[in-house]
C-alpha cells in the first residue's frame, strides 16, 4: 500500500430543492388555493476520522467531492427529499487547513470524529405557506481544503538509515517493516502494535533522517512531522558505528535536527538505544558514549533480541503513567 500523507480537494454541499409554486382549484371553488410544497434541503458534506483507513492515497487522485441536491417541492403540498450528504473518511490524525489562510480547520484526532465541512442549502418555501410566493432555495457551501496527515502513535522510533529501527518495530510488534542491508529501505511510516496484558500501544518505524532534515534533504521535514504526534521518541543509536560512523556524532545531528524542527521536542520524553550491541565495536563505543551522555542508556540487539523485553518495559511504564493527548497544533 502506498502512503500518503498529503492531499488537497475540493467539495460541494447540495444545494436546495426549488420549491413549488402551484394552486389547486376544482369547478366549485371560485379561488384557487396555493398548495406548492418546500423543496428538500441540500446534503451536508461531512468529514470523518477512522483507524481503518492509514493514508490519503485516494484523495490524491479523486479530488472532487459532492453532496446531493434537495428535491423540488411538488403540488398538494409535497415536499421534496432532502438530498444524501456526503462523508468523506479520513485517516485518525488528519489535519484539515484552508489553504487561503493557512489556518486549521480541524484537527481529526479521534476515532470516529466527525465535522461538517460544508453545508447544504436550504430548501425553497413553496407557495402553500401563508398562501405567499415560493422563495428561491440556499446554495450549497463549496471550499477547497488541504489535508495534512501525522500518525498518531505511543512511541516513535527515530534515528539514521541502518541503525535497526525496522527490525526492532519487526521483533517487539507484529508490524512487518522491510528490513534489508541498505540505508533507506523504510520509505514511508510503519505502525506496529506492541502487545500486552494490561493493554496495548502503538510504535511508528520512521524513515531514516540525515544531516539537515529539518530544511528537507532526503524529505526529512515530511518525516519529522510525524515524531510530533508521538508521545515517546526512541532514539535509536548504531552503536556499533558500522558504515564508518560515529555513534557520538549521530546522535548529536539526531538531537540537533529534532530541535531545529521544532523546539517543542525537547519536552517529550525520550529514551536512547544503543542498537547492535551484539557487533564487536559496540561495547568501547558504548563506554565513549556513557561517559559523553550521562542519560540512561539501554543496550539492545535488535539480531538478538538482548534487551528488548526491558525496553518494552520501560515504555509502558512511561505510557501507564502520561495519558495525555496529542497536542492540538502538534
Amino acid at each position: 500500500m502506498n502512503f500518503v500523507d498529503e492531499a488537497r480537494i475540493s467539495v460541494k454541499a447540495g444545494d436546495g430543492g426549488n420549491g413549488c409554486e402551484s394552486h389547486y382549484r376544482d369547478k366549485y371553488m371560485r379561488h384557487p388555493i396555493p398548495d406548492g410544497g418546500d423543496g428538500g434541503s441540500g446534503g451536508d458534506v461531512t468529514l470523518r476520522a477512522s483507524r481503518s483507513i492509514h493514508t490519503l492515497l485516494d484523495l490524491k487522485f479523486q479530488k472532487h467531492y459532492q453532496a446531493e441536491r434537495g428535491l423540488h417541492g411538488s403540488s398538494n403540498k409535497k415536499r421534496g427529499r432532502n438530498g444524501k450528504g456526503c462523508v468523506i473518511r479520513l485517516p485518525v490524525g488528519t489535519i484539515v487547513r484552508d489553504p487561503s489562510t493557512g489556518l486549521i480547520i480541524r484537527d481529526m484526532i479521534q476515532d470516529g470524529e466527525e465535522v461538517v465541512i460544508a453545508k447544504g442549502g436550504h430548501g425553497g418555501h413553496g407557495n402553500a405557506a401563508n398562501r405567499k410566493p415560493s422563495t428561491l432555495p440556499g446554495k450549497g457551501q463549496e471550499l477547497i481544503i488541504e489535508l495534512e496527515l501525522k500518525v498518531i502513535a505511543d512511541v516513535g522510533l527515530i534515528g539514521f538509515p541502518n541503525a535497526g529501527k525496522s527490525s526492532i518495530i519487526s521483533v517487539i510488534s507484529s508490524a512487518k517493516s522491510k528490513i534489508a542491508s541498505y540505508p533507506f529501505t523504510t520509505k514511508q511510516p510503519v505502525l506496529g502494535i506492541v502487545k500486552g496484558e494490561d493493554f496495548d500501544f502503538v510504535v511508528a518505524d520512521l524513515p531514516g533522517m540525515i544531516e539537515g532534515a529539518h530544511l528537507g534533504r532526503g524529505l526529512g521535514d515530511r518525516f519529522l512531522r510525524h515524531a510530533q504526534r508521538a508521545k515517546i521518541l526512541v532514539h535509536v543509536i548504531d552503536m556499533a558505528g558500522t558504515e564508518d560512523r560515529d555513534p557520538l556524532k549521530d546522535y548529536a545531528i539526531l538531537t540537533n535536527e529534532l530541535k531545529q524542527y521544532d523546539p517543542n521536542f525537547l519536552s517529550k520524553h525520550c529514551l536512547l538505544v544503543a542498537n547492535k550491541m551484539d557487533l564487536p565495536a559496540a561495547e568501547k563505543n558504548l563506554k565513549r558514549f556513557r561517559r559523553k551522555y550521562k542519560s540512561e542508556v539501554f543496550a539492545v540487539s535488535a539480531a538478538s533480541h538482548q534487551g528488548l523485553t526491558e525496553l518494552v518495559a520501560a515504555l509502558r511504564e512511561i505510557i501507564c503513567h502520561d495519558n495525555s493527548p496529542a497536542p492540538l497544533n502538534a
